[in-house]
């Protein structure tokens, strides 16, 4: 993942002239109170914020409570973009998002707004910063004969046609070990070749300003279980129901987000209401701990990361403060 450019290498390009904020972590690490709390310290020093989300769930309408995403008084406090725009029906892939969030920074820096980018989601934010590969649609016979082998099969042609890409990947991940063998069978162009060729990305266009959560695991963890059951207290068992009733594609993004099938198995009757329980505090601690470890290793080494509880804006962000 790159890194933006500095002022003093812009080599008078303006990148310095395009602020755009970061806050990113896991689940239930506290970006979204945080990324109001940046809005009102700019407000404090002149300055206006625009809030974009970059959480691949926030950004289903059917799925707020179940999403965590912010409140109708949060967006209300401060323009917010991103959240709660797309149908269920339809998968927002990376490339979709980045899209319109690079349309939502420059509309934000038009207007002389700082866009503070708010979400957990790297792959979002690394297809938003990095670009991504210009793949070719993948041929439709190939995909099938692909995703109806065998995942160890399937790993061992991989092994085969792109050694490099599957001593990288676990031989039980079936998604991105097919992904990876049908690219090179449909295309004849590895993963990692396409990968190099990456375009379309920002990060050398703007002035970043980010901050990654770690906080103390434990501690993230009680509010991840915290979380889950305040969700059921606010109507997550009805929004499932709504979402169960529109009959949509098991495969759709919106039906494999953190919770969704736990609810749903409530409402089936398949699991008592305290094993659902159980399970979806499980499935969000997991998902954090995942998050956790990306944002750990992933992005550049530079890049501030605040590993307590607290998070002192005025110091994080310094530089974007200065009036």
């Amino acid at each position: 993942m790159s890194n933006s450019v500095s002022p003093d290498e812009t080599g008078g390009h303006g990148q310095n002239d395009k602020p755009v904020a970061l806050i990113a972590g896991p689940t239930a690490s506290g970006k979204s109170g945080l990324a109001l709390s940046l809005a009102d310290a700019l407000a404090h020093v002149g300055k206006s914020a625009v809030i974009i989300n970059a959480d691949s769930m926030q950004v289903y309408r059917d799925i707020p409570i179940v999403s965590a995403a912010p409140s109708k008084e949060e967006r209300e406090a401060c323009p917010h973009r991103l959240y709660l725009e797309w149908d269920g029906a339809v998968a927002c892939s990376a490339a979709d998002w980045a899209n319109r969030a690079k349309v939502e920074i420059a509309a934000a820096h038009q207007a002389g707004s700082v866009p503070i980018l708010v979400g957990g989601t790297g792959m979002y934010i690394r297809t938003l910063l990095d670009g991504i590969a210009p793949i070719p649609a993948i041929d439709p016979q190939v995909r099938e004969v692909v995703r109806g082998l065998p995942t160890a099969e399937a790993y061992a042609e991989l092994a085969q046609a792109d050694p490099d890409r599957a001593a990288r990947l676990d031989p039980g991940d079936s998604q991105r070990v097919a992904r990876a063998l049908e690219v090179v069978r449909s295309t004849g162009k590895t993963l990692g070749e396409w990968q190099s060729r990456k375009e379309g990305g920002i990060g050398g266009e703007i002035d970043l300003h980010p901050l990654i959560l770690l906080p103390e695991r434990e501690w993230l963890y009680e509010r991840c279980d915290r979380r889950f059951l305040e969700m059921l207290g606010q109507g997550a068992v009805e929004e499932i129901e709504a979402l169960l009733a529109r009959d949509l594609s098991p495969d759709l993004p919106v039906m494999r987000a953190i919770g969704v099938p736990e609810i749903a198995a409530i409402i089936r009757g398949e699991l008592s209401h305290e094993d659902a329980i159980a399970a979806g505090q499980q499935s969000t601690r997991n998902y954090a701990k995942r998050q956790y470890t990306w944002f750990r290793r992933q992005p550049p080494e530079d890049w501030a990361r605040n590993e307590s509880q607290d998070c002192q804006i005025g110091t994080e962000f310094a530089r974007l403060l200065q009036s």
